[in-house]
């Protein structure tokens, strides 16, 4: 399909949007708008124009990613992927945040990747590219 341009944002389900939204802006992520709606939906930006929103209508308390259970392999989608210019920067940055990575990083022949979780155990992977902006 040609007239696709980009991603327009990323939904997810949260527990809670005062955790998340915080959460989030600890890796500057702005908000912009919400609760609004009938779900209802709260959304927040980054300034590299990465658009999410929190679908605020979880109704379970356990906060479970049954995605990415090690047991059982559901079909979905199971984490999102923020490409960053110094993966050994944002491995500081999160350090000092007091936010883990769900392993260790992992080296490929084009760059890094590693993994964190969000309040709500969604996974996300900040990859780097050594010596490349990006791959198209």
């Amino acid at each position: 399909m040609k007239q696709l341009t980009r991603v327009n944002h990323i939904g997810i389900r949260v527990s809670d949007f005062t955790t998340s939204r915080d959460f989030y802006a600890q890796l500057g992520f702005e908000y912009i708008t919400g609760p609004t709606g009938p779900e209802p939906v709260a959304i927040v930006e980054h300034p590299s124009g990465i658009n999410i929103n929190f679908i605020l209508n979880a109704n379970q308390a356990e906060k479970k990613n049954v995605l990415m259970q090690p047991d059982i392999k559901l079909t979905g989608y199971t984490h999102v992927a923020l490409e960053v210019s110094d993966a050994q920067a944002v491995i500081k940055q999160l350090a000092e945040l007091n936010i883990p990575l769900s392993g260790e990083p992992m080296q490929h022949p084009t760059g890094t990747s590693f993994f964190i979780r969000d309040p709500d155990d969604n996974v996300i992977e900040f990859i780097a590219y050594d010596g490349i902006d990006h791959l198209r």
